[in-house]
Parts: C-alpha cells; structure tokens; sequence
C-alpha cells in the first residue's frame, strides 16, 4: 500500500515590488488573522519605515531589538503574552526576522515577513538562526504567513548586505550537489522538485551577476525573487537541505573560531568556491562561482572576509563536525587537501 504523504508550509501572500510596504495591511487583512500585531523591530529599520508600518494598523504595539539572541526570543515571547498578540510582523533584516520566527512558533501565532536588507533566504524559510556564545542555532519553525519585500527600501540597504544575500543564494550549487550526494551514499531523503528549484535560483543569481549592481532597484528585484525561491524550495523539502551543505558548515565553524569577522552570506559564498572545488576538481564549476561573486562585489578570498588563512584551513578540516549532516567533507578532509583546494581556488 502506497502510504508516502507530505505537509508542504508556504507564505499564503507573497509581494515583491516598488512601493509594496504600503500594501502591508492589505496583505495582512487577506489573511484573517484574529488579534492585534506585535511588530518586532530592530533600530535601524524602525528608523527607516517603523511609522510607515505603524501607520496601517491601528494601536499596534512593538518592540525593537539590538541583536538576535535567546534572550530576546524570551522578550518578545513575554510580550506577546502580555498584550494576547494575535500575529507578529517582523520588519527588519536578520536580526527582527529570525527572532519573530522563533517567538511566533513559541506563541502558537503567525508572523509577517517584512524585510528591509536581501541578506539571506531567512526572509522566507522556515528555519531561525540564532547566535549563541560562539555557535549559531539553526532552529525549526513556520515559515512567514506572508512576505512583503519592498524593492525600494531593499535597494537602499547597505550594499554588502545584498552581495550577502547573493552569496547565500549561489551557495545553492554546492548544497544541492551535497544533498544529491547523501542521498546516494547515505539514502538521505531527495526531493527532485526542490532540489531543481534551488538549482536554478543559484544559476539565475549567476547568469545575472552583471546585472546586480549597487543603488539599481532591479538588482534587488532579482535578488529578492531568488531569495524567496530559496525559500520556499527549503519549505518544500521541509529542510534546509537545497540551501545548505558543506558551504554552511565550513561559515558555522568560521562564526566559532573568528566569530564576527564576516557576514554568514559572504562566507558561505566563499566556503562554495572551496567545495565546489572538492565536487569538480580543477576543472568544475567553481570559478563560475568565483567570477559571479567578484562581479556582484561579494568576497572570494580569505583576505576580503578579514580571517587569516590558517583559520581557514582549521575551518574546512573541521567543519564536518559541526552538525550530524553529510556532504563532501565526508568524515572530514585532510589538511593537505584543503590547503590544495584554497590555493588553487585563490581563497589563499
């Protein structure tokens, strides 16, 4: 008897687009959610569109962040409580969204996904990164009730936050090939639908890299679809399987040995240059990682991240050990072959 099922999580509404942030109440009433909203916020994104978001809901109540951690879960949890929220919207880049995802699976309520940075797929996925001392929690949780993404506030982000968002996107390459490659080693689950989606979301980021340049709306257009799909392609696995392997391992391991040194994104993009490396061999796809992230501005060397080239090494010997997961570092890679695949990758 064929008894397969499956529970696929998606945002009901998705905008994306020029002037999108004053649709926000509209998105949110074709949701019929009961109860008043908790926005949930950081300081710079409060500054850049808190009142415009204040300004579509009536008495709404917020709370602003300096950082994502498991203390401030507990504080928006505690307030949430106190006020009977009946959904969080969470404005802001990783920060406010990660956290608002994770209280949101705590107060059994929904959240609203507001970003205001292309940083990462977190805008749309269905897992929460949190820091904790020098490790990162990647926590289970609902994805966004709804996404709305406004392309001119995205635009204006700092710069680096979107070549962040890329690189996490292009990553993609690499997480798929490992995803394939535990399934067929390792009988690991492998959706077809999810795994191609991905794919293409990180060919689409590659094949446009002329095309993503700073101050051009366009070019958070194109980074914000390919974010969503990220996204949801992690939704449709039901695991951040599409969008992260080995790469993802190797910036975990980055965060513990030179915690705060660069943005998840652009180590991510740089640990995909590496394994590509140990997919491909010399002749492989990495340098079309490599000369897509230079085009966009993101970094390709241990140099550009700020972390000398012996933690780069520990990282990629070590990363396998980070979570039970498995991928082409397999029980782990020899110092002499990642200081082959660094150098001839240029990383350094």
């Amino acid at each position: 008897m064929f008894d397969k099922s499956t529970w696929i999580k998606l945002p009901r509404n998705v905008l994306v687009g020029h002037g999108v942030l004053d649709q926000l109440a509209d998105a949110v009433s074709e949701l019929y959610l009961s109860g008043e909203p908790l926005l949930v916020t950081s300081p710079s994104p409060e500054r850049i569109a808190g009142d415009r978001v204040r300004a579509q809901f009536d008495g709404i109540s917020s709370v602003s962040l300096d950082r994502a951690s498991f203390e401030a879960v507990e504080r928006v949890v505690e307030i949430g409580r106190e006020m009977d929220a009946g959904y969080l919207i969470a404005l802001g880049g990783g920060k406010p969204i990660d956290v608002a995802k994770m209280a949101a699976d705590r107060l059994e309520c929904g959240f609203v996904s507001v970003p205001t940075a292309a940083s990462h797929d977190g805008i749309v996925s269905g897992r929460s990164s949190i820091p904790e001392g020098d490790t990162r929690h990647s926590v289970a949780a609902d994805p966004p009730l709804a996404v709305v993404a406004d392309t001119e506030l995205l635009a204006e982000a700092p710069w680096e936050l979107t070549t962040a968002g890329c690189a996490d996107i292009i990553s993609n390459y690499t997480a798929v090939k490992d995803w394939q490659l535990a399934h067929r080693l390792q009988n690991v689950e492998y959706s077809e639908y999810a795994g191609a989606l991905a794919q293409m979301t990180a060919e689409l980021l590659v094949e446009s890299a002329d095309s993503i340049k700073p101050g051009l709306e366009e070019s958070a257009w194109i980074v914000t679809k390919a974010l969503v799909s990220s996204g949801v392609a992690m939704s449709i696995a039901d695991s951040s399987r599409p969008a992260s392997g080995a790469e993802h391992l190797f910036s975990h391991q980055l965060d513990r040995l030179a915690p705060g040194r660069a943005l998840h994104g652009h180590q991510v993009g740089v640990g995909a240059i590496m394994t590509e490396y140990f997919h491909s061999g010399e002749k492989g796809d990495w340098r079309n990682i490599h000369d897509a992230l230079s085009t966009m501005g993101a970094p390709t060397t241990a140099k550009e991240l700020g972390i000398d080239d012996e933690t780069i090494i520990e990282a990629l010997t070590t990363a396998h050990t980070i979570r039970d997961r498995y991928t082409i570092l397999g029980n782990g890679v020899s110092k002499s072959a990642a200081i082959e695949a660094a150098t001839i990758t240029g990383v350094i």
